[in-house]
């Protein structure tokens, strides 16, 4: 009990800054690993996805959390999901949140392309009749969340679920995009939403599954404000884990 007491009262006098950075790396491609022309230490450091965000914690010298996230095309906000949870928990004072995909060889695209899951005309036609799969790009993106007194409140919530069993591995569940979405607005202090950046990837069974999941949580709700909905992958086509 002592020990205990002890530990409250010394929590309670360090400062944010004290804590440390965390970095949250989103990564799911490791196409520099089929590149590799010998199996040297370099190599096999230099294709390991968990060391990749090891690495940037090395370079800038932070002892925080330190953690690569895969969860496909979600990784990125997945990752910035992390680094919220531990600077409003107060295990870091900020976090560096970074989303990085590129494609180096042809072999990823080429698999993708059997399977169906490419726009033949290298377009996301998100929310369009015409909708045929999606295009890859590349992407990179990187911020710092902070917490603590005067820091500035850069996500209002968030939330992580998955679409559990559904038609097949890669298809959406409706419900499960429901329930997400409640339980993200549910963690936020915001009256009202009037835009979101939707997913669409521009397929003929996503984009009209997520627009009936944002459709159904907004008459829920009893929105006021009317709800723009977009989607930046029309423009710059899908970065895959940097797409959040």
């Amino acid at each position: 009990r002592r020990h205990t007491r002890y530990w409250r009262d010394w929590s309670s006098d360090v400062c944010s800054s004290d804590l440390g950075m965390g970095v949250f790396l989103g990564i799911m491609n490791a196409d520099f690993s089929s590149i590799q022309k010998d199996d040297g230490v370099y190599a096999a450091t230099g294709a390991t996805i968990s060391i990749a965000a090891g690495r940037l914690s090395f370079a800038l010298g932070t002892q925080g959390p330190c953690v690569s996230v895969d969860t496909a095309c979600s990784s990125s906000l997945v990752a910035l999901h992390g680094a919220a949870s531990v600077t409003s928990g107060r295990e870091c004072g900020k976090a560096l949140v970074v989303a990085v995909s590129l494609m180096l060889t042809p072999a990823t695209h080429a698999a993708y392309a059997r399977a169906g899951m490419l726009s033949a005309d290298g377009r996301c036609k998100t929310f369009d009749a015409r909708a045929n799969g999606y295009a890859r790009s590349e992407g990179i993106g990187a911020l710092v969340l902070l917490h603590g007194d005067g820091a500035p409140v850069l996500l209002c919530g968030s939330a992580v679920r998955q679409d559990g069993r559904s038609a097949s591995l890669t298809a959406p569940n409706g419900s499960a995009q429901r329930i997400l979405l409640m339980v993200a607005l549910g963690s936020m202090a915001l009256a009202e939403v009037g835009d979101v950046e939707a997913h669409g990837t521009g397929t003929a069974l996503g984009d009209p599954t997520e627009a009936g999941a944002l459709g159904a949580v907004h008459r829920v709700y009893e929105r006021t404000m009317s709800l723009t909905v977009g989607a930046a992958k029309a423009s710059v086509g899908h970065s895959e884990a940097a797409s959040g």
